[in-house]
């Protein structure tokens, strides 16, 4: 049991250490709107582990932010809900990985996919409600003239959002019809 354990945190290290990286990659456009590459492993982890794999990969991957010098910092209550209580949101994506790992068994590929994207879709809409809250608090001064708060979040954190679980997803299910035993950890 304790080496299960054990595998499981390696698991999730490794997979924060993967979405790092990918967070490297420049596909932000303009300063409110990105696409986070990131989620892809995340999203793997969460579907492959389940709903803490997932919780404790986020936290490692939103404290490597602040290793990394990636953590855009307004103040300590901004960076607890952007780096910390988000990422650790992303355990919702694993919310239906029993459920997705029982169709794969059952190869029932429709439903698997189904499932994955039921996860994904819960995962990155929780991660980015903690994204558009900040938004509200702290990011509103920087909102287009003429729009309040609120309504900047909504748009530029919803887009990142959007975009992020519509990209993120179709590459996670490619992943998913290719090599579905991924997603079947032996142990």
């Amino acid at each position: 049991m304790e080496s299960k354990r054990l595998l499981i945190l390696i698991e999730c290290a490794i997979f924060a250490a993967i979405a790092m990286v990918l967070s490297f990659i420049p596909l932000d456009f303009g300063s409110s709107f990105s696409i986070s590459l990131g989620m892809i492993p995340m999203y793997v982890i969460a579907l492959r582990r389940g709903f803490f794999a997932a919780g404790f990969s986020g936290l490692l991957w939103g404290l490597l932010h602040f290793l990394t010098g990636k953590a855009y910092i307004l103040t300590w209550n901004q960076a607890l809900i952007e780096y910390i209580l988000a990422f650790v949101f992303i355990a919702f994506a694993g919310i239906f990985a029993k459920k997705v790992r029982a169709a794969l068994k059952e190869k029932n590929m429709k439903q698997a996919q189904a499932y994955a994207w039921s996860s994904m879709f819960i995962g990155g809409i929780t991660r980015y409600f903690w994204h558009y809250v900040a938004g509200v608090i702290f990011w509103g001064a920087y909102a287009f003239k003429g729009w309040s708060a609120q309504l900047f979040s909504l748009v530029m954190n919803g887009a990142s959002g959007s975009a992020t679980i519509l990209v993120a997803g179709a590459v996670v299910s490619i992943i998913l019809q290719i090599k579905p035993q991924l997603f079947l950890p032996k142990n």
